[in-house]
């Protein structure tokens, strides 16, 4: 049986990804962001929901992207999850995106050119951001061209990047309805943007998730929930250059930010530059939200819920694969738990996310 990889955060779950999962291939296997998503911010829901959502619309194994994983730019993302998908025996990827290209010879052009691709990405001006870096070289190895905002295309390059010398082909899937961060209502499928901008309209929810039960039963969360304790953070911490990437200068303006800024986004506003990204610099606030210092990645794989045939794949790489489905005394990932920890401050009614919590099963 042919065994599909999808790399996903699904904040949250919404007809677009039910699209997605019923193009994929055989046994589904979602590696999915824990409780903080890519570009720096709290999932709207937490983790385990989530799960349940994907298992009930398609997926066979959820398993999660540690945090030093799932809070990172594109190449880094790209590269940990595909890391963990290989390990669990995927023979293809499959992916949305605004352009559907031929990726596997942009992988291929990777795998001849890796070193003078690297070594251009060097030679460019520190002013540019390290997005703005990887769109020239894409352009200037693989004569890709760009055109405006295009997300989930920049993620399929570096999924191309992960997978270039693996065997597993990528399988590139038509991104459906509106734009990434469109916030539009009068579309075939609305984006995740738009669902968590109006989460409080049923009708709306209703019509573009397909649990939208679970998604409106659930307790929900966004940045501004964290904002006093991320406050805390910055103004008691004594040196924010030990946190996770945050050098002198991001240091310097942050501290100096904080004494005015009314919001999480006005203090995003306030940081990013043209070097300094919003979503780097979100992802940063994230780092110190958590006091996320450097960590090695953890071995084990951890489950977060699996249908039948999900379970039994499992246990066809017994020995293969160090897998974990309940965390007890031993740390599975100490960031991801801390982070959990963290997450959970967010809101009274959310449940324990760590402890004695065993993998959603759901019944096919």
């Amino acid at each position: 049986m042919t065994v599909t990889g999808i790399i996903a955060e699904f904040n949250p779950f919404h007809n677009g990804h039910k699209y997605l999962l019923d193009q994929a291939e055989g046994l589904k296997i979602v590696a999915m962001s824990g409780n903080f998503v890519q570009r720096g911010e709290p999932a709207i829901v937490d983790k385990w929901t989530r799960a349940q959502m994907a298992l009930e619309n398609g997926a066979d194994l959820v398993v999660e992207l540690p945090f030093l994983v799932a809070v990172q730019s594109a190449d880094h993302f790209a590269k940990g999850a595909v890391e963990i998908l290989s390990r669990l025996g995927i023979d293809q990827l499959t992916f949305g995106t605004e352009e559907v290209l031929d990726y596997q010879a942009i992988a291929t052009v990777y795998s001849e050119k890796k070193r003078e691709m690297e070594a251009f990405l060097r030679s460019l001006p520190e002013d540019l951001s390290y997005p703005q870096k990887t769109q020239k070289m894409w352009e200037t190895f693989a004569g890709v061209e760009f055109t405006g905002a295009t997300p989930n295309h920049i993620l399929g390059l570096a999924y191309a990047k992960a997978c270039a010398g693996k065997a597993i082909a990528l399988k590139p899937i038509q991104r459906q309805g509106a734009g990434y961060h469109s916030e539009e209502k009068e579309v075939a499928y609305a984006s995740a943007t738009s669902l968590r901008l109006n989460k409080e309209d049923q009708d709306f929810v209703d019509k573009f998730m397909p649990n939208s039960q679970l998604f409106q039963s659930a307790p929900q969360v966004t940045w501004e929930d964290y904002f006093q304790l991320l406050n805390y953070q910055i103004l008691t911490h004594p040196d924010l250059t030990q946190i996770f990437q945050v050098n002198e200068e991001l240091a310097n303006r942050i501290k100096d930010a904080i004494r005015s800024a009314s919001s999480v986004e006005d203090l995003v506003n306030q940081v990013a530059t043209k070097r300094y990204t919003k979503a780097r610099v979100r992802r940063i606030l994230t780092y110190i939200l958590v006091g996320a210092r450097e960590e090695i990645l953890p071995t084990a794989i951890h489950v977060l819920g699996f249908t039948e045939k999900g379970q039994a794949h499992l246990k066809s790489l017994k020995g293969q694969v160090n897998v974990v489905t309940r965390i007890g005394k031993e740390p599975w990932d100490a960031l991801s738990q801390q982070a959990d920890q963290v997450y959970q401050l967010g809101h009274p009614q959310l449940p324990e996310q760590t402890w004695g919590r065993v993998p959603v099963r759901v019944e096919e």
